[in-house]
């Protein structure tokens, strides 16, 4: 996890460089990490180490959940193929042993429902036991999902903040200088610009992954709703 947390610290330092590269007016005598550093302390360590967390933990939930769905991921319908072959050759244990050696949230809810009549249950108990362990899968699934969805709020949330002191600072700057020549004023604008434009940024990159993410969650659940289907007309054609 620690290696993880690196990773996604310099390659948000990396992005956050090159998007303010592309702002630099004289780059040819300043250092990749001189510009970087220089951009970040312009638009206010705090509010963009703030942006730059929201970053961080947005990403590492990302690819966090994009794991875990891609393992859970599974071909239903040889499942289903699998469990119908092996009810008719080796009974409810056969096909149990199908789902215990397969991963993924649709055999362990086929496993629940064969285990009902394993136990001697009828098909609506069955039924029952799919859809109750079929939301405890779903939820399972939507894990940490607001919290994604939280940092993309955040973010540019946090961009107009430092937008907004930034704008107060340059107000404070002519109100003190009793001037209001660009000179005076453009460092607070700058900062405005900067906190902006790297929340707006981050919010973009982390609602790509949140749609994703969104996206794969439904493909899953789509999948293990047709399956479930699947699994009560095996069972009521197998108790005939």
């Amino acid at each position: 996890m620690k290696k993880v947390v690196n990773f996604l610290t310099v390659f948000g330092f990396m992005f956050f460089g090159a998007i303010q590269s592309t702002f630099a007016q004289e780059t040819g005598d300043v250092s990749f990490r001189q510009e970087l550093k220089i951009r970040f302390i312009e638009g206010g360590p705090f509010f963009m180490g703030i942006v730059l967390i929201a970053l961080i933990l947005g990403l590492a939930i990302a690819i966090e959940r994009i794991i875990y769905l891609n393992m859970a991921t599974t071909n239903a319908k040889k499942l289903v193929a699998s469990v119908d072959e092996a009810l008719n050759s080796g009974g409810v244990e056969a096909a149990k042993e199908v789902c215990r050696n397969t991963k993924g949230p649709v055999a362990s809810i086929f496993y629940q429902g064969l285990k009902r009549i394993g136990d001697g249950e009828g098909v609506e108990a069955a039924e029952k036991a799919v859809v109750g362990y079929g939301g405890v899968q779903m939820g399972l699934l939507e894990k940490n999902i607001s919290w994604l969805s939280l940092f993309i709020a955040l973010a540019p949330m946090l961009g107009f903040m430092g937008t907004v002191i930034g704008m107060i600072s340059a107000f404070d700057a002519i109100a003190a200088a009793n001037d209001i020549s660009p000179g005076v004023v453009a460092v607070g604008i700058k900062v405005a610009l900067l906190t902006t434009v790297f929340g707006l940024v981050v919010a973009i990159i982390l609602q790509i992954f949140y749609n994703y993410i969104v996206s794969k969650v439904d493909s899953i659940v789509n999948s293990m709703e047709d399956a479930s289907i699947s699994l009560i007309d095996l069972l009521v054609n197998y108790k005939k």
